[in-house]
């Protein structure tokens, strides 16, 4: 139904110029609304899940313009994963501009892209809100009937990563144990060094008590003569004698006199004799169980402190040189000790480590041990999280260590020539090595199909494989890919008649559908346990996506 309005309602009382100027001001909006214009399409409006597709605006305004595109996520539910450069073409005296951004999804169902705002001049436009399908990929995998089932083989059983840190943990923990007992110990001996008095305060100290024991009250008489003659020993063989103290009776009054008649000591005959006779009597009550008279030990005693003061004082001061040279023999002596010290330390720490070492091996097994300390470098990739990724179009979908890298044909090591799409993971010449390639092609017949294997073969010789041991065979998927296998093994060169020592392992795959080839190849060190692993876990990941 039509319906006029009353103009008369809308008029608006205002003086003559500012009429005017109101009228300015709606005509030059009006003519910049005309003037500037923006719009979104899509380059497509159904995809499939991870797949990019295009989403652009276009603005026309005046080429002064100041024009701002959305940036950011603000496209949800979709994702931006890349923002294309802004294109401008010029027409008509106006400025086209073009910014385009790749979108995908990866969920299937039905998508509404919300409105976009674009700023000109600060003035707000905004776009269209555009509806897009995503649909799943259907997939032919090469897990059905595509391979003859293989023997069961016996592989070593991969143990978690807390028997790792817990091996290394208590290493550690037994390793700081050690060392803090021996640092505890050292210092200990520091101390008790720093706190022992001089020889000759501490014979003294040891005489009084002595004195205060209950050896004579208790007629002890055997370990009172020992006391005594461990003190004057002792006094002499940190003063006079370093010897003293383990030499018997004749071989110290021996020394003695050496030490006299070299004018080390200052004291008569008579004070030598009177120990003799002291300590052979002490050595007679502890060997021969000899009777001693009343009072004896008490004299004996007295004769012992008169012995050690008159040894104190005769002692003659040394001279400079001397000084230095027992500074000199100190200092030497002290190196002596720590070097000593460092051999034991370092001696006792080797020890345990073997003993840790071996008690690890039977706990968790030499191999286990082996990866441990030395590293493994496919181990690490078995127990790493893997990735599932597409490769390529139609997709080769499969599950890796690592996303695989583009590469291009010319690079060196990739068995392809002239092929569009080329990822790879690994060397060739290392433990692991995995390729995926896609061309066109016009014959896809089998005979062409084994045609691309023999190619794909001789290129493999050209990246260093010799003594190439192939078998193949064809096979059909049960949703009608036609492909051929090549299996076998090989020797790798690394140049100037160089080997490497251990064999290699090959399987190759090539696939043919809707004049797409499509080529996977896994080389592995032969022997390796974990790399074998890895070849059969990316091989049964594989799936083929099929093109519609």
């Amino acid at each position: 139904m039509n319906q006029k309005f009353n103009t008369n309602q809308f008029k608006i009382n205002l003086p003559g110029n500012s009429r005017l100027i109101l009228l300015l001001f709606i005509t030059i909006g009006f003519s910049y609304t005309s003037l500037a214009q923006v719009q979104a399409t899509l380059d497509t409006t159904a995809l499939k899940i991870g797949e990019e597709f295009q989403y652009t605006i276009e603005v026309v305004s005046d080429s002064t313009d100041t024009v701002q595109f959305p940036e950011g996520q603000r496209f949800l539910p979709l994702e931006v994963i890349e923002y294309y450069p802004t294109d401008s073409v010029f027409e008509n005296q106006k400025t086209r501009l073009i910014k385009k951004y790749g979108l995908t999804q990866f969920d299937s169902g039905r998508y509404v892209i919300p409105s976009q705002m674009v700023s000109i001049n600060n003035q707000n436009f905004y776009t269209d809100s555009l509806l897009v399908e995503v649909f799943d990929v259907e997939v032919d995998t090469l897990k059905q009937k595509m391979f003859d089932i293989k023997p069961a083989i016996e592989v070593l059983p991969v143990k978690s990563n807390w028997l790792n840190y817990l091996f290394w943990t208590l290493l550690i923990v037994l390793a700081l144990i050690l060392l803090g007992y021996l640092i505890f110990k050292q210092k200990k001996k520091i101390e008790l060094a720093k706190q022992q008095l001089p020889p000759f305060e501490e014979a003294l100290v040891a005489l009084q008590t002595l004195d205060t024991s209950a050896f004579l009250r208790e007629n002890k008489i055997k370990e009172y003569y020992s006391g005594l003659t461990e003190i004057v020993k002792r006094y002499l063989d940190r003063e006079v004698d370093e010897a003293a103290l383990e030499s018997t009776t004749d071989e110290l009054i021996s020394k003695l006199q050496l030490h006299k008649d070299a004018g080390h000591l200052d004291f008569d005959k008579a004070t030598i004799n009177k120990l003799r006779e002291i300590l052979m009597r002490a050595d007679l009550i502890k060997f021969a169980k000899m009777q001693m008279e009343s009072g004896q030990a008490q004299l004996d005693r007295a004769e012992i402190e008169e012995i050690i003061k008159e040894t104190h004082e005769s002692i003659p001061e040394p001279t400079e040189e001397e000084k230095l040279q027992d500074e000199r023999f100190k200092e030497e002596l002290a190196k002596k000790k720590r070097r000593k010290k460092r051999l034991l330390i370092v001696t006792g720490v080797a020890a345990f480590l073997m003993i840790a070492l071996a008690v690890a091996t039977l706990l968790f097994g030499i191999n286990q041990i082996k990866d441990t300390l030395l590293g493994n470098y496919t181990r690490s990739l078995v127990e790493k999280t893997w990735v599932k990724s597409e490769y390529g179009y139609p997709a080769v979908i499969l599950e890796s260590p690592d996303v695989l890298v583009r590469k291009t044909s010319d690079e060196e090591f990739v068995i392809s020539k002239n092929l569009e799409d080329i990822f790879t993971f690994g060397d060739i010449r290392e433990k692991i090595y995995v390729y995926i390639g896609s061309s066109k092609t016009q014959d896809t017949t089998p005979e062409a199909l084994e045609n691309i294997m023999e190619e794909k073969l001789l290129l493999l010789e050209e990246a260093g494989a010799t003594n190439l041991i192939v078998m193949d065979e064809p096979f059909t998927t049960e949703n009608g890919i036609n492909g051929i296998k090549a299996s076998g093994e090989f020797n790798i060169s690394l140049g100037e008649n160089k080997y490497k020592k251990e064999k290699s392992e090959y399987e190759l795959l090539i696939f043919s559908q809707g004049g797409i080839i499509q080529e996977i190849l896994i080389v592995i060190e032969k022997g390796d346990v974990y790399a074998q692993q890895i070849k059969d876990r990316i091989l049964n990941s594989v799936e083929i996506e099929v093109q519609k």
